[in-house]
């Protein structure tokens, strides 16, 4: 049984919670160890901060919990999962990502919708957004409907990133995703079923080389790709977004989205997007619980809709080029 289904009917059992159709129940609008008041959307929070001021995000000196190395029928960069007839499965992701040089956002209105919703999501939180947003960062933890990925330290394109360098990335995200699991701890949740070191991760850019595909790997994370992409960074519109995914999602299907001030119409896509899918007899899981259900389907390399696309982000990050735009 995975961690979120664990959590999830953990929740159920403390709060008393209803069965829904479907299986499991409809949990809490967010952890219950934090008051709605906490939880809310706050104005200006979805904010992009190019030039942050103050001192440079650090981390205190801490040993990593123990990990196994992914065994080998599941190393290499899931793309989906084959399910079996009948099931109508989907995972919504979404990356928090945070560059060296800025202080990105939070999408308050992504994750109080997907509470209202009781539609389960993954996340995938840099290091240093995690470091930047503690707060947030210790509620999504907490959040028996969600879970939490590592998505590097500082949003670094692991194919030009080799050595120490490129598992400094990796294992300090892992550490700040730690010092937040500790904060959600302090403050009264419940976090036995919360892994003390995530077991996802995520390539920026979607991105890697066989070194850094390796590592991840061997430091027991599953690199999770997608086979759909909102393409929300662009100004597409919530209507183009959301009628895109619902052409291309099928069961199984791993959605890529952001929730760090990055997204462009994310929310309102997601609100025309989830009806939709639900009438179509779509369930949302968690990324773990899509595993769970089915076959992983994996490639030997990473890449985000067919191989080879993502050369364009490996050769500006070679050129010190900016890849993701500063508004």
């Amino acid at each position: 049984m995975s961690h979120s289904v664990v959590r999830r009917l953990a929740a159920c059992a403390a709060l008393s919670a209803a069965l829904v159709a479907g299986g499991g129940c409809a949990w809490a609008a967010g952890p219950a160890c934090y008051p709605p008041s906490a939880l809310t959307a706050r104005p200006g929070e979805q904010n992009v901060e190019p030039h942050p001021r103050g001192e440079p995000v650090t981390l205190p000196s801490m040993a990593l919990a123990p990990a196994s190395a992914v065994p080998a029928g599941l190393r290499g960069s899931i793309r989906r999962v084959d399910l079996p007839q009948g099931q109508k499965l989907v995972a919504l992701t979404f990356d928090l990502c945070e560059a060296s040089a800025e202080r990105s956002g939070y999408d308050g209105a992504i994750v109080d919708y997907l509470r209202t919703e009781d539609v389960p999501a993954t996340f995938f939180g840099g290091g240093k957004w995690l470091m930047s947003h503690p707060e947030r960062g210790a509620q999504l933890i907490a959040d028996p409907g969600f879970e939490m990925g590592n998505h590097t330290w500082s949003h670094a394109n692991l194919t030009v990133r080799s050595g120490e360098a490129m598992q400094r990335q990796v294992d300090d995200a892992d550490i700040a995703y730690a010092l937040r699991r500790s904060d959600a701890q302090a403050q009264g949740c419940g976090l036995a079923s919360v892994p003390a070191r995530p077991t996802l991760f995520r390539f920026p850019y979607g991105s890697c080389s066989a070194e850094s595909l390796a590592y991840v790997n061997d430091t027991g994370h599953l690199a999770i790709q997608w086979d759909v992409d909102s393409g929300d960074p662009a100004l597409l519109g919530a209507k183009v977004m959301a009628d895109t995914m619902l052409r291309q999602i099928r069961p199984g299907s791993i959605v890529l989205m952001h929730a760090n001030g990055r997204g462009k119409h994310t929310a309102e896509a997601l609100q025309r997007l989830i009806p939709a899918l639900r009438a179509k007899g779509y369930r949302f899981v968690t990324v773990s619980d899509l595993l769970a259900a089915g076959r992983p389907v994996i490639a030997d390399t990473c890449y985000s809709l067919k191989p080879g696309d993502t050369r364009v982000y490996d050769e500006a990050a070679r050129n010190g080029k900016r890849i993701l735009p500063v508004r």
